[in-house]
């Protein structure tokens, strides 16, 4: 799961590339007409993005310079701004449709695409929901995967460099805004609450185990201290970093975070236990548009319970073959994936530390068989990490953070391994496959180096596409021969296939068909085999997520029905790596553009250019 691989437009930033000095927000050829028009509106949407979102500005690394004073800022959740942003949001959707796309060609067709799409599921979401401050896609403003005590502690502690007193002066700052956005955060939830948008009590209890956690955290043991502290320290920077640090987080963080606590335990009674966002007002169309935003689909939420159930049908069968072929005959698919799942490692810190290092030796391997089937490989290096204890609880299973262009920042994929029963040894080379190579890291890496294309085309994320990708890439895997030799791993990838079926059953359940969350984890407990730890992690997710769990196999059908349009297309002058390059090089797109790329290459090479 990119994290949170959503669009950067919207509600989420994704971390991507950190620019080099002179870069162009748009693209660095000349262009005339219509194409400067929308080149000239991309720069001016992208200037405005890095002013009112000190955060992005870091994630890029374009914290610098003319830009350096974002470093000690936060981004502003007040009402105002709020409105001043949904605003903006239509008014550069009106700007971008003044432009005559019949006068554009190549690559400024997809880019206008792409932005077009983007702007208008945003303004849609704006316009008819006032959730969690507007936008689809993640109805509360605080649960276990949304709220800034989630996010902001491990962003302060990855991506905010120190090399400086100056930079260290900054996270300071930066801490005591992270108090003020909690606050602000804790206003737009009590106004959603006063509405009845309020999340569901199991939803709810997760959250709290999560903030209390935090909170009961001994401050010089915090991390948010601890990471100022301990940087400032390797850089030689004089200071009592760790006191200066400590009176912020007793004085500003730990009260905002209590008030969040407070107001959380003060809805609790209020709260149903109901899954779904169909109780909410609008409810249902609220889904619809956060399935458009995910997927880009125009599929309805029956006809992808449908699709749901037949694919677990399907796969079920693929995976029933491959048991009988090592000896494993007897009970349904689900109860022989959990006799698998019963070979883990031990849950223990060391044993935690050896899966990390068998895990980079299998990407290490994985990236050494990409050649045959890539023309551009990503420069960015891969780092596999342990998901931070203090959000590992409600923390999905693995995730990923783009790379720095200048290589100060590499990809990490964050696995999840509060307890190694959810982290089964089969499993472990696809979660590899789809977090790291050739999944998310190749994709997003390819992404930020790509030469020529929009700076906000690279920061505009698009979960049908990326996560499609990273799905299209598990299966993409048995086609290079990772699992030649390794019949269990074939069945891990059987097994994270099925998983993804399955989302689109339980996700349509929920929020549609108004399953409970019981039904939900019962469903897919018994088709998945898996510990209902973690499928109760998997089923919550969802709930607070609605339609992005249906974007992974919405967009790797995309990708594979792609690949064999292009491949009948072409015939011999079909070539795997000119396929992906093609599909790749062009950044994040929503799966119609996607399509157009594709038909694009596909005339490009028939006419041999």
């Amino acid at each position: 799961m990119q994290n949170r691989r959503q669009m950067l437009l919207s509600t989420v930033a994704v971390g991507l590339a950190a620019a080099t000095p002179g870069l162009a927000l748009a693209q660095a050829a000349p262009a005339s007409g219509e194409s400067a028009k929308l080149n000239a509106l991309f720069d001016a949407i992208m200037a405005k993005q890095l002013r009112q979102s000190p955060e992005s500005a870091t994630g890029l690394g374009l914290d610098v310079g003319d830009l350096a004073w974002t470093k000690s800022q936060l981004g502003d959740r007040s009402f105002a701004a709020i409105a001043a942003g949904i605003a903006q949001t239509k008014q550069q959707l009106a700007d971008l449709r003044a432009i005559d796309r019949k006068q554009l060609s190549g690559m400024d067709v997809i880019n206008y695409d792409t932005v077009e799409f983007t702007l208008a599921v945003q303004d849609e979401g704006n316009s008819k929901f006032t959730y969690a401050g507007g936008g689809s896609g993640a109805p509360y403003v605080l649960s276990q995967l949304t709220g800034s005590y989630q996010s902001y502690p491990d962003f302060l502690d990855t991506q905010h460099s120190i090399e400086t007193k100056a930079d260290a002066d900054a996270y300071l700052s930066r801490m005591e805004a992270f108090a003020r956005l909690m606050d602000q955060e804790a206003a737009i939830a009590q106004r959603d609450y006063a509405d009845g948008v309020i999340p569901p009590d199991f939803i709810i209890d997760k959250a709290l185990v999560q903030m209390k956690a935090f909170a009961g955290t001994p401050t010089a043991e915090a991390p948010l201290v601890l990471s100022v502290a301990r940087r400032t320290k390797d850089k030689n920077i004089p200071g009592d970093w760790a006191g200066e640090a400590s009176k912020i987080y007793e004085n500003s963080v730990l009260p905002a975070l209590k008030r969040q606590i407070a107001l959380l335990e003060s809805v609790r009674p209020k709260a149903t236990h109901d899954a779904g966002v169909w109780r909410l007002k609008d409810g249902g169309d609220y889904y619809a548009v956060s399935l458009k935003n995910y997927t880009t689909s125009t599929l309805t939420p029956d006809e992808i319970h449908q699709l749901g159930l037949d694919l677990v049908k399907s796969i079920s069968v693929q995976a029933d073959k491959l048991f009988k072929s090592i000896g494993m005959t007897k009970g349904t698919v689900g109860e022989r994936m959990a006799e698998l799942g019963k070979d883990i490692y031990e849950n223990t810190d060391a044993a935690k530390e050896q899966l990390i290092k068998d895990l980079n030796v299998k990407a290490a391997w994985i990236q050494k068989q990409l050649p045959a089937y890539f023309g551009a490989l990503p420069k960015a290096s891969l780092e596999i990490r342990r998901v931070p204890k203090a959000i590992e609880a409600g923390a999905p299973g693995g995730y990923y953070n783009s790379p720095s262009l200048d290589g100060k920042r590499p990809g990490i994929y964050w696995i999840n391994l509060r307890d190694t029963k959810e982290q089964a040894k089969y499993t472990l080379t696809t979660l590899t496959v789809h977090e790291g190579v050739p999944g998310h890291h190749l994709q997003l890496s390819l992404s930020n180096e790509a030469q020529g294309l929009p700076l906000l085309r690279k920061t505009i994320g698009n979960s049908g596409y990326a996560e499609g990708w990273a799905l299209y890439s598990e299966e993409l895997a048995v086609e290079m021969g990772i699992y030649k030799d390794d019949p269990r791993g074939h069945i891990g990838m059987l097994h994270d296939a099925l998983f993804r079926a399955v989302r689109l059953v339980v996700d349509s359940g929920m929020h549609y068909k108004k399953w409970t969350r019981e039904q939900a984890v019962k469903y897919m407990a018994e088709t998945m085999g898996d510990e209902e730890s973690g499928t109760i992690t998997e089923i919550e997710r969802y709930v607070v997520w609605p339609g992005q769990a249906c974007s992974y196999m919405i967009g790797k059908i995309t990708w594979l029905r792609a690949r064999e349009r292009a491949r009948k297309a072409l015939g011999k002058k079909f070539d795997i790596r000119q396929f992906h390059d093609a599909g790749l090089l062009a950044g994040m797109t929503p799966l119609t553009v996607l399509d157009r790329v594709i038909d694009d290459y596909i005339a490009k090479t028939k006419a041999g250019k």
